[in-house]
């Protein structure tokens, strides 16, 4: 099924860029246009949005912001961080605020419309160049005996290994060629993993994977 995608950008170059790239992708049907946080969430409340690429940068209410008035109306669309920044506080905020992917601007046209469509099939997905940052935040709050300790977690081998895979941003279908299973099966073990690791989503499963060094 298409996606609708809605472009927050308010560099007028970056965002017809950024519209230009994703006119000719199979699975986008629709892409809506908006230069502020304001404009975007108006548009949002009046049409059907699957996905959002959302820029930090923005004057008066910024990306973060947006993101969680988003997240608040919907929280099954998938919202991409676009910043040219990798500050930590940014890094944190944005994923609390419901952020399923953070990508700095320096991305490859080509490999975030990849990343795009990992996200919009449920993936979760960090730069590389601000993973640190994600591992950091994650493991700096000391794990005491009460905590739970990887094999408290119960996970079996082939959720273990699929685990590292969704870490690493791989959608259910990604996993399931790269693993040469069903992706019915690769669902079933995600919802597995979920349910052990006492999570609500893949994003969470992520960072609880890098906190607890689980992979």
């Amino acid at each position: 099924m298409k996606k609708n995608l809605l472009i927050v950008e308010d560099h007028e170059l970056t965002r017809f860029g950024l519209k230009t790239t994703f006119e000719d992708v199979d699975y986008i049907e629709t892409i809506y246009e908006a230069s502020s946080a304001e404009e975007g969430i108006e548009i949002f409340k009046n049409n059907s949005i699957d996905l959002v690429i959302m820029d930090l940068g923005l004057p008066n209410m910024n990306g973060i912001e947006a993101t969680q008035k988003i997240r608040d109306i919907n929280k099954e669309t998938k919202i991409i961080i676009l910043t040219s920044h990798g500050d930590e506080k940014e890094v944190i905020n944005s994923l609390k605020a419901g952020a399923n992917a953070y990508c700095s601007k320096e991305i490859n046209l080509q490999r975030l419309v990849q990343v795009v469509q990992s996200v919009s099939e449920g993936a979760a997905w960090f730069d590389p160049s601000i993973a640190h940052i994600v591992l950091q935040a994650t493991t700096n709050t000391t794990i005491d005996d009460s905590d739970k300790t990887y094999k408290d977690f119960d996970l079996t081998a082939r959720e273990a290994q699929i685990l590292k895979l969704m870490t690493e941003g791989y959608s259910n279908m990604e996993i399931a060629h790269h693993l040469v299973i069903s992706v019915n099966t690769t669902k079933a073990h995600v919802a597995s993993i979920l349910q052990k690791l006492e999570v609500d989503d893949r994003l969470q499963a992520a960072l609880k994977a890098l906190k607890y060094q689980i992979v």
